[in-house]
């Protein structure tokens, strides 16, 4: 059995489809009952209660691990989760970090996300790691406003970074999960090139057929949105990296296509999939 956690996410939801697709018996975490594709068992539990993954990994044999959001504060402490895969005998964890961890390693979810990272390295455990850029699926955060005034708000406007399909990250991971070849794996995960949140924002507009406005927001506002969800370290993360992305965040990799054995989809792929959400 494989265990997916955050399953019900832009990540997680592909994952189990794909698992289940590929014949393996799939379990779907998250902290809410949902409904979940077929052939998926789901068992609600809470990542930050790692005891309530207890009776999740008995008789698993892997396990996805994805943090949500709260679980990148200082507070929090993930490695427990690590440590119970391991005496729960699960053989391979494959860890959705951040790409960041190279690029930014002094920040501070970055510090304590490349800490999780080391503890997986030094489990015993079989395991990959995933370091995505930004997601194309951050894109739905817009989908409100678009829907009902037509318009974009984001940060920096005309600065760039090669956004990634979620999808992609997760066919990664399904690869990772299944084919021993990936095991010490470290990959970087990007889409095919930069992109700017306003050409974003076209490209929402063109697969509407109605106009969508931009409207540019400081600083300060698109962080106080951001930390509705997320703790503040990781808000100054992001922001940090979308405001001025070093060389390093421009790179397009090629991770996906050495695993996938193809390009990474575009963001114009991402949004004809999910244009629904915008209407």
């Amino acid at each position: 059995m494989i265990v997916v956690t955050g399953a019900t996410g832009n990540v997680g939801r592909p994952l189990t489809q794909a698992l289940a697709e590929a014949g393996e018996q799939v379990t779907g975490v998250s902290r809410h009952a949902v409904a979940m594709p077929d052939g998926v068992r789901h068992v609600a539990a809470d990542l930050a209660e790692p005891a309530s993954l207890t009776r999740v990994l008995d008789r698993a044999k892997a396990l996805f691990l994805l943090l949500s959001g709260d679980l990148h504060s200082p507070e929090a402490r993930p490695v427990d989760i690590i440590a119970l895969a391991a005496a729960s005998g699960v053989r391979r964890v494959v860890l959705l970090s951040s790409q960041g961890v190279a690029t930014r390693p002094l920040g501070p979810s970055r510090v304590a996300m490349r800490a999780l990272e080391d503890a997986l390295r030094e489990s015993g455990l079989d395991w990959s790691v995933l370091r995505p850029g930004g997601f194309a699926s951050n894109a739905l955060a817009w989908a409100e406003s678009v829907r009902t005034q037509g318009t974009v708000a984001a940060p920096f406007g005309d600065v760039g970074v090669p956004v990634i399909d979620p999808a992609d990250i997760a066919e990664v991971a399904a690869a990772c999960l299944l084919d021993d070849r990936h095991t010490g794996g470290v990959y970087e995960l990007t889409g095919p090139q930069v992109i700017t949140p306003r050409q974003q924002a076209e490209s929402i507009a063109a697969a509407l057929g109605s106009p969508v406005r931009f409207h540019e927001l400081t600083r300060d506002e698109a962080k106080a949105g951001m930390t509705r969800s997320v703790p503040a370290e990781l808000a100054d993360d992001t922001l940090d990296i979308v405001s001025a992305p070093n060389p390093a965040e421009l790179r397009i990799s090629p991770d996906v296509e050495q695993v996938l054995g193809r390009a990474p989809r575009p963001f114009n792929d991402w949004v004809t999939r999910n244009i629904a959400a915008f209407r």
